[in-house]
C-alpha cells in the first residue's frame, strides 16, 4: 500500500438501549448497555494486533465508551472529533420511533433523505460534509497511519456513501450495525472500501 495512504476503521459504537428504540440523536447520558459493553470488550480483542496511529470518536458517550475499550490494549488517548458526531435531529430527538412512523415528514426523512430536514436539524449532506471533512484533516495529520474513528450510523453510512460514489438516497441500502468495523482508505487517489460491517480488519490493516 502506498506510504501516503491512511486507513480508517470506521466503528459504530455498541448497543444501547435505545437502539432500534428511540431517536436519541446528541442527548447526553446515553451509555453502552451491556450488551453493548460485551460488543466493546470483543472489538478490543479482536483489534488488539492492530497497530493504530490514533483512536478518535464522537464526543458522545456511547462512541467514547466503545472507543476506551478499543483504546485501552494501545495505551493510547481517545480524541473526541467534532466532525463524527451524531446526525442533529432536532425536533425528533428523543422521539419513540413507532410514534415517528406516523408522522408525514419522518416518512419523507426516510424516502428522500438528501432533500429533507429533520425540524431544527441537519440535512444528510452536510452530515456527510463534514465527517469526510474529519476524516481528511486526520489523513493530514496522519499521512500514512491507521485510525480508529467511533461515530454513529448514519454518519458512517454517509462516509461510506461517499467512498462508493452512491447517492445520499441509498443510505438504507448499506447495513452498519452497533459494534461493527467498516475500513476506508483515503489516499492520493480515490478512496477506497477494503470491508464493510465486518467483526475484525483485513490483513491490509
Amino acid at each position: 500500500m502506498n506510504a501516503s495512504t491512511t486507513t480508517f476503521l470506521l466503528i459504530r459504537h455498541g448497543m444501547t438501549d435505545a437502539v432500534g428504540r428511540v431517536m436519541m440523536g446528541r442527548s447526553p447520558g446515553v451509555h453502552l448497555n451491556a450488551a453493548g459493553r460485551a460488543q466493546a470488550e470483543r472489538l478490543a480483542e479482536r483489534l488488539r494486533d492492530v497497530r493504530f496511529t490514533a483512536i478518535v470518536s464522537s464526543p458522545l458517550e456511547r462512541t467514547r465508551d466503545t472507543a476506551a475499550a478499543i483504546a485501552a490494549p494501545h495505551r493510547l488517548a481517545v480524541e473526541p472529533v467534532d466532525g463524527l458526531l451524531e446526525y442533529e435531529v432536532g425536533g425528533w430527538t428523543g422521539s419513540a420511533f413507532r410514534d415517528l412512523d406516523r408522522d408525514p415528514g419522518w416518512r419523507r426523512f426516510n424516502g428522500v433523505r438528501s432533500i429533507t430536514r429533520p425540524p431544527g436539524g441537519e440535512l444528510m449532506i452536510d452530515v456527510q460534509q463534514r465527517a469526510v471533512t474529519a476524516l481528511l484533516d486526520l489523513r493530514e495529520r496522519h499521512p500514512s497511519g491507521t485510525i480508529a474513528a467511533v461515530s454513529h450510523g448514519d454518519v458512517i453510512r454517509a462516509i461510506l456513501l461517499f467512498v462508493l460514489g452512491m447517492p445520499i438516497d441509498f443510505l438504507h441500502r448499506l447495513e452498519v450495525s452497533p459494534g461493527t468495523v467498516s475500513v476506508v482508505t483515503f489516499g492520493p487517489a480515490e478512496p477506497r472500501l477494503l470491508s464493510m460491517n465486518g467483526d475484525s480488519v483485513p490483513a491490509v490493516a
